[in-house]
């Protein structure tokens, strides 16, 4: 347990309207109490920290300014909302962040009146916040009215379409609403592109309207290292007479940039533009990702996640590692692939690391891209390196994927281009909850004619399905693991293809025969034991292939046994699905078949440990040994049932 710190000011506010009280100088203490609260409560469970640490003091003053819950604030992504948590009644609770049964890591419509739009994907906010204030002009009366709508976005959010779509829509519409751009020059990984040109540009620009007389946000005011971006600009905004152009010209009044650590700039911004603004504004918000805390600030990722960790030194408490993770197995082999193979190449949607595409990027940089928070421009470029003789694998986090599937169809699938889907963090991911977990890849990619879709059993198969992958060349693939560590299988020195469509047996027995796709294999032999200690000794097949599947071994399967059961860490309309499709065509269950389908329920889990999350999903070993004796019929005290 770490030391509580001491927090005077803090400890007088429950809710913002208490804040409503506190002069300017109290509101700078409280910020430097919310910092400290910040990073003991993250030093207990582990989570977002940087990007909290980086809005403390506007957090205070949008608080401060407006009123909330009447007034929305919506946090894009919510990495960033752990301090807003502290100060709208949640602080009690702050210490089960992430935690079964506590707090979410982002913000949570279910949690409380001041989440008033929930978020998990980046670039939503702008959106959500146009439309709070058309449902206020509209008269919309939710159980707290509808005041303004805040929107705030960080720079890399601001990479993505959606997040243009929407100024573009809000510029037309002309309504009053705020967007808070929070520009920390870094999202997770650098941010990358002509956007973040774009912004560096901002900081050399003159002071051009009025509001800014009202904070202290010119350039020469700026801390290290700001002054130094506006720096490294100056010889490209020569051209340039006022800043802000682009975002006027969707129809935003522009107003910055801001320090967003100076509480009296802030405070004396949002102010006048709360009570001047009768349209679209836009406030630029210089932060510093980290703020306040030294071994965030200096780390490359500036603390954007973290284990549990001693605030003194910085340093991370993490369980030693067994096995190598299914990331990093999928980094090296790719890296040892491109060495062999100069058409391999590799993007990503801001995920470099998490992705395993750090290794790619620092052994064969001009050969891996990273295309910023667009998941949808990152699959057609994609599809466009495979039709121009490049062979790309497209490395995204399951449930980022989902929004490039427009693309996967039209671009990819319908052309039959030879894109790699390499498939993170599939199935249920602990921490993050429902937002983050990919449940819903193997349903929508099999279903789509031509995909080949791949589950690896463990980090070996992974290898192999690399390779798999990298032979493909006449349509596209994809090949899906979890997050964390592999199960601790020997490694071959290199990956093996695969025979597209095969599976492969892993134990013969009798009466029951278990089909698994994916990593569930370990608990599917767990339960196997168990079976085998009542007298009961399944069949236990790896599928390999969701899409083509192996007809040959399930019809066999299907023939030589009573019972058949498949089990995949997907939703309902996967795999299971196309084995039932499979048999019903074939009519083999005009034959007695008994055919079970072990898939993800039909809801969204909260966040827990993995474990914990498969146990709630009714796919852990026990429930897997339960399947079995339910579809033989025999009692769990191991009697025959009448």
């Amino acid at each position: 347990m770490a030391d509580t710190p001491e927090t005077p000011i803090l400890d007088r506010i429950s809710v913002p309207a208490d804040m409503k009280s506190l002069s300017d100088r109290e509101l700078v203490a409280l910020a430097k109490d919310v910092r400290a609260e910040t990073i003991s409560a993250v030093s207990e469970t582990g989570g977002h920290l940087g990007a909290g640490l980086g809005v403390v003091e506007l957090t205070v003053a949008l608080h401060a300014v407006f009123d909330t819950p009447r007034d929305r604030i919506i946090w894009d992504v919510g990495h960033q909302c752990y301090p807003h948590k502290i100060l709208t009644g949640r602080r009690d609770r702050i210490r089960t962040l992430r935690c079964e049964g506590g707090l979410s890591g982002f913000t949570k419509r279910s949690e409380s009146p001041f989440d008033p739009f929930g978020a998990g994907h980046s670039s939503t906010s702008i959106s959500a916040a146009l439309g709070f204030a058309v449902a206020r002009d509209l008269g919309g009366a939710p159980e707290h009215g509808i005041g303004d709508a805040i929107a705030v976005i960080g720079d890399g959010s601001m990479s993505a379409g959606m997040a243009f779509e929407a100024m573009n829509n809000a510029g037309h519409l002309g309504r009053r609403l705020f967007v808070i751009l929070n520009d920390n020059e870094m999202s997770i990984a650098p941010p990358v592109g002509a956007m973040s040109s774009y912004l560096s540009r901002l900081y050399a620009g003159e002071p051009f309207q009025e509001l800014k007389a009202a904070a202290k946000g010119a350039v020469s005011l700026l801390p290290e290292p700001f002054q130094e971006g506006a720096r490294r600009a100056k010889e490209m905004v020569k051209s340039m007479t006022v800043g802000g152009t682009l975002f006027e010209e969707l129809g935003f009044s522009y107003v910055g940039p801001i320090d967003g650590h100076d509480m009296e700039s802030l405070l004396s911004i949002l102010r006048t533009v709360h009570d001047r603004a009768t349209g679209p504004m836009l406030i630029h918000v210089i932060t510093k990702k980290g703020k306040g805390y030294a071994p965030a600030e200096a780390a490359r990722d500036r603390g954007h996640a973290t284990a549990r960790f001693d605030v003194s030194s910085g340093k991370q408490h993490k369980a030693p590692s067994n096995a190598p993770s299914y990331t990093s197995v999928f980094g090296k082999t790719l890296v040892d692939l491109a060495g062999k193979d100069d058409k391999v190449c590799a993007v990503t949607a801001a995920m470099p690391d998490g992705t395993g595409l750090n290794l790619m990027a620092e052994r064969y940089p001009s050969r891996c891209f990273d295309v910023g928070i667009a998941e949808q421009h990152g699959v057609t470029f994609s599809a466009a390196l495979a039709a121009g003789g490049m062979k790309p694998f497209c490395a995204m986090y399951s449930t980022f994927l989902q929004r490039g599937y427009d693309q996967v169809v039209h671009d990819v699938a319908v052309q039959r281009l030879p894109v790699r889907f390499a498939i993170d963090r599939a199935g249920l991911v602990g921490a993050d909850g429902a937002t983050h977990a990919g449940s819903f890849d193997i349903a929508f990619l099999s279903n789509l004619p031509g995909m080949v879709v791949m589950a690896a059993a463990d980090e070996a198969e992974l290898m192999h399905m690399v390779a798999t992958a990298h032979a493909i060349n006449d349509g596209p693939c994809a090949f899906r693991y979890p997050r964390g560590e592999g199960v601790g299988v020997d490694l071959p020195e290199q990956g093996e293809v695969l025979e597209i469509g095969k599976g492969r047996m892993i134990r013969d027995g009798s009466r029951v025969a278990i089909l698994s796709f994916g990593t569930r294999l370990a608990e599917v032999e767990k339960a196997a034991e168990a079976l085998t200690a009542r007298g009961i000794s399944p069949t236990i097949a790896d599928a390999r292939f969701a899409k083509p599947l192996d007809r040959d071994l399930i019809l066999k399967l299907a023939a030589d046994h009573e019972a058949l059961i498949t089990i995949e860490e997907g939703a309902i309309g996967g795999f299971g699905s196309h084995v039932a499709q499979l048999l019903a065509d074939e009519g083999v269950f005009d034959t007695g078949l008994k055919f079970r389908s072990m898939v993800l329920p039909d809801t969204f889990i909260d966040h827990a440990s993995p474990a914990r999350m498969y146990e709630e999903a009714g796919l852990s070993a026990k429930h897997i040994e339960a399947k079995v004796l339910d579809v033989l019929g025999i009692a769990q005290i191991g009697e025959k049932r009448a």
